[in-house]
C-alpha cells in the first residue's frame, strides 16, 4: 500500500480495460487519480468505486485527440489536486483490417488515437510536471510495439512502434542530460490481455486460437498484470527507469 501516495494522476481511457484497472489500483495505493475518457457513464462509474474503496477521483470527459481538451483536463486536475504527478497515456483504439484495404482515413484516425494522443498527453504533462519538480509519465505501447504480426494489424503496429521510440526520445530530452525536468517516461507493452478491446478478436475462432497460442506462459493476461508494471513506473521504486521498456506479454516477444 501507499507505493504512490501523495502523488496526483491522469490515466486516459480509464472506463475501461488497462485504464481503469490502473486507475483503480493507482488509487489504492495511495494517488489522487483524474479518470479521463470520452465514455462518461462507465468513467463516472470508475470514480464512484475508487470513491467507495477511499480514494480520491475526478471524472473529466476527454478526447485525446484533441489539444484544447488535453489543456481543460490538466488545469482541472491541478485545480482539484494541486498538481501533476504520473500520467498514463493509455487510450487507444485498435484496427484489424487488410493493409491494401486500410483506407488513409481509418489510418489517420487510428494515429490520431494512439499517437498524437500520446504525443498532446506528453507535451502538456512535461509543461505541468516541470513547473513542480518532475514526475513520471507511461505511454501504452504493445508487444507489437516491438514485432509485427500476420493477423492484419500493420497500422496498429506501427502506432505502437511508434510509441515506443517516441517513448525514449521523449525520455532523453527531459532527462539531466537533456533538459534536466527530473521527468521520466517510460512505456508498457502488453500481449493479449482480456479487454474490451480484445473480446471480438478472441471470440473470432482462428484469430482467437492464434492469440491464445502466441503467448508461451499458457494463460491470457488479465488487466491488473498491466497496471502493475504501470504502477511500478509510476512510483519512486522506478527512480532509476527512463526510456525503458517493461514487456507484460507472456513470453511472447522472447521467440
Amino acid at each position: 500500500m501507499d507505493r504512490v501516495k501523495g502523488k496526483v494522476a491522469i490515466v486516459t481511457g480509464a472506463a475501461s480495460g488497462l485504464g481503469r484497472a490502473t486507475a483503480l489500483l493507482l488509487a489504492k495505493e495511495g494517488a489522487k487519480v483524474t479518470v479521463s475518457d470520452i465514455n462518461e457513464v462507465s468513467g463516472k462509474e470508475v470514480v464512484k468505486e475508487i470513491k467507495r474503496g477511499g480514494g480520491q477521483a475526478i471524472f473529466v470527459k476527454h478526447d485525446v485527440t484533441s489539444e484544447t481538451d488535453w489543456s481543460q483536463v490538466i488545469e482541472k486536475t491541478i485545480a482539484e489536486f494541486g498538481k501533476l504527478d504520473i500520467l498514463v497515456n493509455n487510450a487507444g483504439v485498435m484496427l484489424i483490417k487488410e493493409l491494401e484495404k486500410t483506407s488513409l482515413e481509418e489510418w489517420r484516425r487510428l494515429m490520431s488515437v494512439n499517437l498524437d494522443g500520446v504525443f498532446l498527453g506528453t507535451k502538456h504533462a512535461i509543461l505541468a510536471m516541470k513547473k513542480t519538480g518532475g514526475g513520471s509519465i507511461v505511454n501504452m505501447s504493445s508487444a507489437v510495439g516491438l514485432i509485427g504480426t500476420i493477423d492484419n494489424t500493420s497500422a496498429y503496429c506501427a502506432s505502437k512502434g511508434a510509441v515506443r521510440l517516441f517513448t525514449k526520445a521523449a525520455a532523453l530530452e527531459c532527462s539531466k542530460a537533456g533538459r534536466d525536468y527530473n521527468i521520466r517516461v517510460n512505456s508498457v507493452h502488453p500481449g493479449i490481455i482480456e479487454t474490451p478491446m480484445t473480446a471480438p478478436m478472441l471470440k473470432d475462432a482462428t484469430l482467437g486460437k492464434n492469440m491464445e497460442q502466441v503467448q508461451p506462459i499458457g494463460f491470457l493476461g488479465k488487466p491488473i498484470d498491466v497496471a502493475y508494471a504501470v504502477l511500478y513506473l509510476a512510483s519512486d521504486e522506478a527512480r532509476l527507469s527512463t526510456g525503458s521498456e517493461i514487456v507484460v506479454d507472456g513470453g511472447w516477444t522472447a521467440r
